[in-house]
């Protein structure tokens, strides 16, 4: 929605400007230099990356259209779903917990937060250092290096598809000066004509420059930039299921444990810690009553 906003906004920003300034559309249409800026473009994009560079840019576009799912309801629940968890390891044992984690699918613990259960690189985050946790054969700091290396993987291999983008970002003015130059050759060509047919063709020449940095600045750069900041918010639940799960292991009790993990979360989806209380307590309440 946001990026439809300011896509529309860019263009009539310029066009509208250029027309309201007595500007003439129809020397901006200019199909070929589109072709050729775009065409370059995707040509040098192609040859620039592989086949699983191209993959993740392709699966990276619907989550910078839609945004990232991430929450504070999300968030409030993953946290609840964490502390059911811990609580129950606390009071019963981390065995106690080994059956929900090896088939969450049935597990009536998870099945109260569907939209965690739903995110399966989530899910195999959590499961996965439960699993460590129970086992009993690393230590906080140890578990602590994993995550961090594994977040680090899991934040290079997402921000592929922006140092993609950006390098094709950065190559449009370039394209772009490539197409003008072609039209000044064209009309360098045509220097026995008129003057009107000249100024024509200089101007049909300009536009290149005109549509390669448009298209960089415009809309290639910040599709970029938007795809970062998804990865970025998407790393960000990985730091807060580690911050929980290490406060745990270092002794906190289960409801602090979730404090931890509260505290770094961005300020926009991060719960006060009045409504993180009510809201595990109520998942406290369910747990009982479970």
């Amino acid at each position: 929605m946001l990026i439809g906003i300011g896509y529309l906004l860019v263009l009539v920003s310029v066009v509208g400007s250029f027309a309201f300034g007595g500007g003439h559309l129809g020397a901006l249409y200019q199909p070929l230099e589109f072709v050729l800026i775009g065409g370059a473009g995707f040509g040098a994009f192609i040859a620039g990356n592989s086949k699983k560079s191209m993959a993740a840019v392709r699966k990276s576009i619907p989550m910078a259209l839609k945004g990232v799912t991430y929450s504070k309801d999300v968030y409030m629940d993953l946290m609840s779903l964490l502390y059911v968890v811990l609580n129950k390891a606390r009071r019963e044992g981390l065995m106690s917990i080994e059956s929900h984690i090896e088939d969450a699918a049935s597990s009536p613990i998870f099945a109260d937060y569907p939209r965690i259960v739903g995110d399966a690189d989530l899910m195999e985050f959590i499961t996965d250092y439960l699993r460590i946790m129970i086992s009993g054969n690393m230590s906080a700091f140890e578990i602590e290096t994993l995550m961090d290396e594994e977040i680090e993987t899991f934040r290079h291999e997402r921000e592929v598809p922006v140092h993609a983008l950006q390098n094709v970002a950065d190559a449009m003015p370039a394209f772009g000066i490539v197409a003008a130059v072609m039209g000044v050759i064209k009309a360098l060509a045509a220097v026995d004509q008129p003057p009107a047919v000249l100024g024509e063709l200089i101007a049909h020449a300009m536009v290149g420059t005109f549509l390669g940095i448009l298209l960089a600045y415009g809309f290639v750069g910040p599709f970029a930039s938007r795809v970062e900041r998804c990865v970025s918010e998407t790393v960000k639940v990985f730091e807060c299921v580690k911050v929980t799960l290490l406060a745990s292991m270092n002794g906190y009790p289960p409801q602090l444990a979730v404090e931890f993990g509260r505290k770094v979360l961005f300020a926009a989806v991060r719960p006060s810690f009045t409504e993180l209380e009510e809201h595990v307590r109520q998942a406290k309440a369910a747990g009982g009553k479970a």
